[in-house]
């Protein structure tokens, strides 16, 4: 079978060849890498790797093929795929095309016969940096130059590439017991998906929305959604964010999470090569319990920025105290954020992760338990 030709260059000018898949041409990002074993199909379609090269860790992507059933948004959003190899023939009951394929239908490349190992190494030491794949251009130089010019993930509000363009709803199943409005900043297609079961009538709103337009429509509880760039980039949902705080019950995520955090008045940072895959050990400080979660986020919420410190973990912010609620023991950085003054927490791993683990997905019925807090002190009058 006749094969094409493709090159990898990272902006470091470290150089890697292989075999085109999926579609010809170019195409420039930061290249990252994800440590799944399955779930390829969710990491095409996530939102939070718009203009991201991921490279996949294990060997034999495309195993069980692509179904219509497993994606988190309306296409492809990765600007392209490297793996070791790519399996052109799947084998599974639910599959309805394979990976090379769908990668060609979206016009996205790929490049396989990688040495992944060596990639992922390249990058857990020098950080993730700008990439190019290409199968048009083969000059190692002319890549290096070109890949050198390209934007860099700092300072890119990614959000405003990916958001819906008009609001949408997205029903309860079964009776609702809650109205839900959510930002969506690159909303994953589980994560309205897990709404629905939890009983909320879930609203989405485009990412630009003014939170005086969310509050008109009286929701009981506020989510603020995953996606992609430089969290302080998205500068007009940090503002609409301080407007709903202590206004509206608030539950974020990812993205989402740090948002809420710069809203606290904390910073963010640009972390070496980022937490990507379905196995990071995170700890909840307050039920003395590990987790196993799925991350997909390169930038975290700096803790000591968030104010004084006045217990341990405890930070004093213009909204009251915020208490660090999780933490990710490889390397410490901050997990979740809980308010204690006001009704709102976020984490930075995905509860919702597709295809798993679920460890917290309970995460949802603590969003409906803080929602129900706050329908009582309103029927009330606390």
């Amino acid at each position: 079978m006749k094969t094409t030709p493709a090159l990898l260059v990272l902006e470091d000018g470290s150089v890697f060849e292989g075999r085109s898949f999926g579609a010809c041409g170019t195409a420039f990002g930061e290249a990252v890498f994800n440590t799944g074993m399955c779930g390829y199909q969710e990491v095409l379609t996530d939102p939070s790797y718009r203009r991201q090269v991921v490279a996949m860790t294990a060997p034999h992507i495309g195993n069980y093929g692509v179904n219509a059933e497993d994606v988190e948004s309306t296409g492809v959003q990765v600007a392209a795929f490297v793996v070791r190899e790519a399996v052109s023939r799947p084998s599974n009951w639910r599959s309805s095309g394979s990976l090379v394929d769908y990668l060609a239908e979206a016009g996205v490349p790929g490049i396989e016969g990688v040495d992944t190992r060596r990639l992922t190494r390249r990058l857990r030491m020098e950080g993730a940096m700008r990439a190019v794949v290409s199968s048009e251009d083969l000059s190692p130089a002319s890549l290096l130059a070109r890949v050198r010019l390209s934007p860099e993930m700092v300072g890119a509000d990614l959000a405003s590439e990916v958001t819906c363009s008009r609001p949408y709803g997205v029903s309860a199943e079964g009776k609702a017991r809650f109205k839900v409005a959510a930002y969506d900043f690159g909303i994953k297609t589980n994560i309205t998906r897990l709404l629905a079961v939890a009983g909320c009538d879930t609203s989405v709103y485009p990412a630009a929305t003014p939170a005086e337009e969310i509050l008109a429509t009286s929701p009981d509880g506020m989510f603020l959604s995953n996606g992609p760039g430089d969290p302080a980039a998205v500068t007009y949902a940090i503002e609409a964010v301080g407007k709903l705080l202590g206004r509206v019950p608030i539950f974020g995520i990812c993205l989402g999470h740090q948002l809420l955090g710069l809203a606290l008045g904390a910073k963010t940072y640009k972390l070496k090569f980022g937490h990507r895959g379905v196995n990071q050990p995170v700890k909840d400080l307050a039920a003395d319990r590990v987790e196993v979660t799925s991350h997909n986020h390169g930038f975290a919420v700096e803790a000591a920025s968030l104010g004084a410190e006045v217990e341990p973990g405890v930070f004093k912010t213009r909204f009251g105290r915020v208490v660090v609620s999780h933490v990710n023991l490889n390397d410490d950085t901050v997990e979740g954020l809980r308010c204690l003054d006001i009704p709102a927490f976020s984490v930075q791993y995905h509860p919702e992760a597709a295809p798993g683990p679920h460890d917290a997905g309970h995460l949802f019925e603590e969003f409906s338990a803080l929602m129900t807090a706050g329908k009582t002190s309103v029927s009330t009058g606390a």
